[in-house]
């Protein structure tokens, strides 16, 4: 799209309040929850009356046909010709179709809310090798995860259609963006110049286009689907067989990281047999690089096949799809493959001793984790420097807010007895740990009055136990507690 049609396509967007909010109140609760579990009539019956907007609704959004005046009003100062040279639709029977998908996005946040029109393929492009996927669950998984902190420079790789390149864009003072191919970086710079958002657009692959260059962030969601070395989808498939893609990119990324630099982004790995998937993950790690690797999901090999091949939008039924899934579930058995993992990858650049920690968390999470991203980083910068015992028994800790202790109790002959009890966070990842009653005393008094090393003394007269015992036992733990946010420096 030139200027002059992407200004003339905003002034028509703006005009009709074309945005997340207007179009869910003209949806209402129900017919837009509908939508999302891709059921369309409730939708269409919400915006048949509903005037310029509801024609951009059920065009746009839809994927109905609509007559020439009709979309000709909506799209003014936009000629529904122009738009069609362009690329935005097509004319068929009746009058005007998307030839892509066109739709609001934005961040509801009340205190700095933001909206956005983004561009990509219709589904009914699906199975194209070069389809561009928009947004969808694995960009938003990532979008909510991610670190907002203001850096100078971000680099977006493989950026698709653009969706986290947006939302770096309030956070970042420069932004690149990056991909492999050519239909993403148009649709990608389609997307930026609607948004009237500068963002540097960069062909190649992987970090080439980017040789030499280091970034303060970099966010990625590339693809990370494990399987045959082959490309049916170039936004899902690496063309490296397994998860050797991921591993290269991991080794790689530190390289182009400024001092203190995080990268964030999305990635699987092979449970393989006889092999422990943490010390797989972590051999890929180069040297002075703080790690935080989080499964939130494993799938066996036939889920993982049948996932894909269902997001790809393929007939499972089809002799197409059975072939490439018992190809797929082939190369899985040849490579010893038990499961597929998904997960998160946060990596730091750093000049101290690196702190590498892999760990599962495949429970609902409700909150977004970009906080717990920017909290994680920095409690591993307390712990480091508290890394000596003496420093960190010098150090006034209290229970973070929203931390609760569970106890249970199990039946007996003569009622309930006392079985366990934990200390767990009601908010973010609802981080759980299990104490004994020593370890539930203890954190009951941190309350940032007192240090660490006399809290343990108090706590050791009270039981008849040794000091020294208690500090070995404790500080461990303390610092599991610390880096899981339940304990915060006081």
């Amino acid at each position: 799209m030139d200027a002059a049609v992407t200004d003339a396509l905003r002034t028509a967007l703006t005009r009709h309040r074309y945005t997340t909010d207007a179009v869910r109140d003209l949806l209402g609760a129900g017919a837009h929850a509908a939508l999302g579990r891709g059921e369309v009539e409730p939708a269409h019956r919400a915006a048949r009356d509903a005037g310029e907007l509801g024609v951009l609704v059920r065009l746009l959004l839809l994927g109905a046909v609509e007559p020439d005046a009709a979309v000709a009003a909506a799209l003014a100062p936009l000629s529904p010709a122009d738009a069609a040279t362009a690329g935005l639709l097509r004319a068929v029977d009746g009058g005007w179709a998307a030839a892509l998908d066109l739709r609001p996005y934005g961040v509801d946040d009340p205190d700095d809310p933001a909206e956005w029109w983004v561009l990509s393929d219709l589904d009914a492009r699906r199975q194209e090798r070069d389809h561009v996927t928009g947004v969808g669950g694995a960009s938003l998984t990532l979008a909510s995860a991610t670190d907002r902190r203001p850096v100078g420079t971000l680099l977006d790789l493989g950026t698709g259609c653009g969706v986290q390149a947006l939302h770096a864009t309030r956070h970042a003072r420069a932004v690149t963006a990056t991909d492999v191919a050519p239909r993403a970086l148009a649709l990608a710079r389609a997307t930026f110049a609607l948004n009237g958002l500068d963002v540097e657009l960069l062909d190649g692959p992987w970090l080439e286009p980017v040789a030499g260059r280091r970034f303060d962030r970099i966010v990625s969601n590339p693809p990370f689907v494990p399987g045959p070395a082959r490309v049916d989808y170039v936004y899902r498939d690496s063309g490296r067989a397994g998860d050797e893609a991921l591993a290269a990119l991991v080794a790689d990324l530190p390289a182009h990281l400024e001092p203190g630099g995080v990268a964030q982004l999305l990635g699987s790995w092979l449970h393989v047999r006889g092999e422990d998937w943490p010390d797989r993950v972590r051999s890929w790690l180069p040297p002075g690089v703080d790690a935080w690797i989080v499964q939130r999901e494993v799938a066996d090999p036939a889920l993982h096949v049948g996932t894909w091949q269902r997001d790809a939008g393929l007939d499972l039924t089809s002799p197409a799809a059975r072939a490439q899934a018992g190809a797929w579930l082939d190369w899985m058995e040849s490579a010893d493959v038990e499961a597929v993992g998904f997960g998160y990858l946060v990596l730091r650049r750093t000049d101290g001793a690196p702190e590498v920690v892999v760990e599962d968390l495949l429970t609902e999470v409700s909150d977004p984790l970009g906080p717990e991203v920017a909290g994680w980083l920095d409690r591993v910068d307390w712990l480091r420097a508290h890394a000596a015992d003496d420093v960190l028994l010098g150090a006034r800790l209290a229970v973070a807010p929203g931390v609760v202790l569970e106890s249970w109790s199990e039946p007996g002959e003569e009622g309930w007895t006392d079985a366990g009890s934990a200390v767990a966070r009601l908010d973010g990842p609802r981080w759980r740990h299990e104490v004994d009653a020593p370890a539930a005393a203890l954190l009951a008094g941190c309350r940032g009055a007192l240090p660490l090393d006399e809290l343990l003394e108090l706590l050791a007269f009270a039981h008849d136990r040794p000091v020294g015992e208690l500090v070995a036992a404790t500080l461990p733990a303390v610092r599991e507690l610390v880096r899981h946010g339940l304990l915060v420096p006081a």
